[in-house]
């Protein structure tokens, strides 16, 4: 690959920080707001302890409210810079930009965040990439395929950084649900994910898991952890409505290439026991960390696979603190620590 593209770096490379938003829309957790804040204060100690956050608020009265419980809660407040910036939500993987990289020079992307096409409500979100930019002071690129704009989620796409990309088939590909991009092949994605992240080959995964309202996001299935090792998560229980997915998945990533032509390093990771709240399943999934400079964060689910799911991750970062995070409250929301957050490269 030449070194005259534009490159989105793997997440494991240096980073300038992360980009977070306070939770502010009671709506995305019925009857656990109040606690999620709390969770989410903790969230923002353990990557403030490390590296810098760059926290969205809807308004100063809410930064106020917000410092004062960071400060509550012992958190290194010199790390944390608030953006003013009314949103819908605060899941930032797939409404924040993608930062991509050449040499030392830096530019955000908009991927035109649509609400996953599912809720109509996402209108204030449309704004987070350019107030983030401008914040950061760096330009900002709308995302265009023949010339109409191009929707892609955070969530959706996991890079090694070296040219290769994980994505699924359901997120990207199914006709009829939340279809974010009417008539684009496999092809035109691939030409898209080149031109502006710098990736010459892409391994597709089939499904995602069930009660996933993004209908198929990447990474609560598989996450590169370096650049020839992908881990994947598999359900045991063959009566799991996981399980079949989650084998198909396995198999592509065995049969899969890099772009060096070799095949991946594959490792597996437990999925966590069925989580219902209200009578809705909720996608609990190991795969959501975060990986930092110097820390790995994991959600945990007061489950008995926890344990062995943070041992896993630990043996795939050697050099990183691997730290659990439990996110029982989070997942109401259907999401957790990885689309809450957005790495700003260094």
């Amino acid at each position: 690959m030449t070194t005259s593209n534009w490159i989105f770096p793997a997440e494991w490379e240096q980073q300038q920080g992360i980009l977070l938003c306070f939770p502010h829309n009671g709506n995305d957790w019925p009857g656990k707001y109040e606690a999620v804040q709390w969770a989410f204060v903790e969230f923002i100690k353990k990557i403030a302890h490390v590296e810098n956050v760059f926290l969205i608020v809807a308004n100063i009265k809410l930064q106020n409210k917000v410092l004062a419980m960071l400060q509550k809660a012992a958190v290194q407040t010199k790390n944390v810079a608030f953006i003013i910036c009314k949103t819908n939500r605060s899941w930032m993987r797939d409404s924040g930009p993608i930062i991509v990289k050449k040499g030392n020079q830096k530019k955000a992307l908009n991927f035109n965040f649509n609400g996953w096409a599912k809720y109509s409500n996402y209108k204030l979100d449309k704004y987070v990439p350019a107030t983030v930019s401008a914040f950061l002071k760096m330009p900002l690129e709308q995302a265009f395929y023949n010339k109409k704009p191009i929707v892609l989620e955070g969530g959706a796409i996991d890079v090694n950084g070296k040219g290769t990309l994980l994505t699924s088939e359901e997120c990207l590909l199914h006709p009829t649900i939340q279809v974010r991009n009417s008539g684009l092949t496999k092809t035109d994605y691939e030409a898209i994910f080149k031109q502006y992240l710098g990736v010459t080959n892409v391994i597709w995964l089939g499904n995602g898991i069930e009660g996933d309202d993004t209908h198929g996001h990447i990474d609560d299935l598989a996450r590169f952890v370096n650049e020839d090792t992908i881990i994947t998560v598999v359900e045991t229980n063959a009566k799991d409505n996981n399980y079949k997915p989650l084998q198909d998945n396995l198999k592509r990533l065995q049969n899969a290439v890099l772009e060096n032509g070799k095949h991946p390093n594959i490792v597996t990771l437990p999925m966590p026991k069925r989580i219902d709240f209200d009578g809705i399943r909720l996608p609990a999934s190991y795969a959501n960390f975060l990986i930092l400079n110097q820390t790995v964060l994991v959600p945990t689910f007061n489950d008995v696979n926890d344990t062995e799911a943070l041992k896993i991750i630990a043996t795939c970062f050697p050099k990183r603190e691997v730290i659990g995070i439990n996110s029982t409250d989070f997942i109401w929301g259907f999401g957790s620590l990885h689309c809450l957050s957005q790495q700003i490269p260094k």
